[in-house]
């Protein structure tokens, strides 16, 4: 079976639907969740740059269609704040065998 891939709302990266927190707006309470609920979902990736975007350019709330709660964007921060650093940035790929040195920045 084939993974379910999503878009970022704010870097427009397709990946796997695992690799993106969910914020979804509930039907019929158009209240804000994380995670679960039916309803309207928007996906962002757990990155710095992602979530200050999203953050400041609105966008979660113009995809849901609802206002998004600050407490929202505080567990989010809290998310990437508890989340282990990725030694390697996004825009770069390895090369060699893996040893750390050897990375290429593209």
């Amino acid at each position: 079976m084939q993974p379910n891939y999503r878009r970022c709302v704010s870097c427009r990266r397709v990946a796997p639907k695992s690799d993106f927190w969910r914020i979804v707006r509930t039907h019929p309470s158009h209240s804000v969740t994380l995670d679960s609920g039916a309803g309207r979902s928007a996906y962002l990736c757990p990155r710095e740059s992602c979530l200050r975007a999203a953050q400041r350019k609105n966008r979660l709330a113009r995809i849901l269609k609802a206002p998004v709660p600050e407490q929202i964007y505080r567990v989010l921060w809290q998310r990437l704040d508890a989340s282990p650093s990725d030694s390697v940035p996004a825009d770069s790929t390895p090369v060699g065998d893996g040893g750390g040195s050897d990375r290429v920045s593209i």
